[in-house]
């Protein structure tokens, strides 16, 4: 793989001194945002995090700075970036966007606080001991996006109970993630007679080649949650209507921009508690101490005009069973 080059974003600040409360004055404390994907696809996670900043009573520039280090979608840079941040030494590092990033983290440091925000199991992840002691250096928050694979079989399988076939899109670029969506999605999909299809995109372009004749082939779609897919809700939802393809996935944003489905929590409002975490972390609590917070409650939101759109009757009961719905 051909290293690109990893976009650094210095805001401010001097070397880093934590907890807040023990500070010098003329120093504040630095917050490592580390990403695998893009600035511009992690930009609205970053502000989720400065919006829990705020929940916590902290103000960038007054209370803390911030750096900013972006594999630009290559995991291979991601130690180095993890590496550089604490060479910085900064008082948290914010873990944004993939289970790689996690990992590169966590690999860095066994002193730096880090907080994380994850679509798996961070148990069988192995970045926690528990999810009410994490233990070490770490915790976050999961979204539980990754696990809930079987339930999105069973959801295409209410909509199109005569389907034999299924594709599901994956970035390989992610390959943790990607790993555990084709596992789940594979033996759920066996244990009621599917067959998956596995299709494959890295980057924006690879999406349209990817989707292209799908719909002749199978009857649904499932898309990986996944920094890349989230970017291009709308290049994705256009896509999914062109080849007639009812598809299924875990952000509200993505039926909201023009997709059928979608089951899960939104992976941008989950950086908000995170950005809690970290201004706890800064007052002085101990990661460890803080317990992984899980989702609880899963929105399953239909968009109607996009199902008449594919020439689509969504069963009566699947539809009653909408918490939103769009038309």
């Amino acid at each position: 793989m051909i290293a690109r080059r990893a976009f650094v974003s210095l805001v401010g600040g001097a070397a880093a001194t934590w907890p807040l409360a023990a500070r010098a004055q003329t120093s504040l404390p630095i917050i490592g945002f580390l990403a695998q994907g893009t600035p511009e696809a992690t930009a609205a996670l970053i502000a989720a995090v400065r919006d829990g900043l705020g929940d916590a009573g902290l103000v960038e520039g007054k209370d803390y700075t911030s750096e900013f280090r972006s594999a630009r979608g290559d995991a291979d840079l991601l130690p180095g970036l993890a590496a550089e941040l604490v060479q910085r030494r900064v008082a948290v590092i914010m873990a944004l966007d993939t289970l790689a990033a996690v990992r590169a983290a966590k690999l860095a440091t066994t002193q730096i606080p880090i907080v994380f925000v994850v679509g798996a199991d961070p148990v069988k992840a192995g970045f926690v001991e528990s999810l009410n002691q994490p233990g070490g250096n770490i915790t976050g928050i999961s979204t539980m996006s990754l696990e809930i694979g079987p339930k999105w079989v069973g959801l295409l399988h209410e909509l199109l109970p005569a389907a034999k076939r299924i594709a599901v899109l994956v970035n390989v670029e992610n390959a943790d993630a990607a790993r555990l969506m084709i596992t789940d999605t594979q033996d759920a999909g066996f244990s009621i007679g599917l067959q998956t299809e596995i299709v494959f995109a890295s980057n924006a372009d690879e999406i349209a080649p990817a989707l292209a004749g799908l719909g002749a082939r199978s009857q649904a779609l499932l898309i990986q949650p996944d920094v890349l897919f989230r970017q291009h809700f709308d290049k994705l939802a256009a896509l999914a209507i062109r080849e007639k393809l009812p598809t299924l996935y875990s952000d509200p944003l993505f039926p909201q921009a023009g997709g059928l489905m979608s089951y899960g929590w939104s992976f941008i409002e989950a950086h908000r508690p995170a950005g809690v975490y970290v201004g706890r972390i800064l007052k002085g609590e101990k990661p460890g101490d803080l317990p992984v917070q899980r989702a609880t409650k899963f929105d399953f939101v239909l968009n109607l005009k996009t199902a008449k759109a594919i020439g689509l009757d969504i069963p009566p009961l699947l539809l009653a069973r909408a918490d939103e719905v769009i038309e």
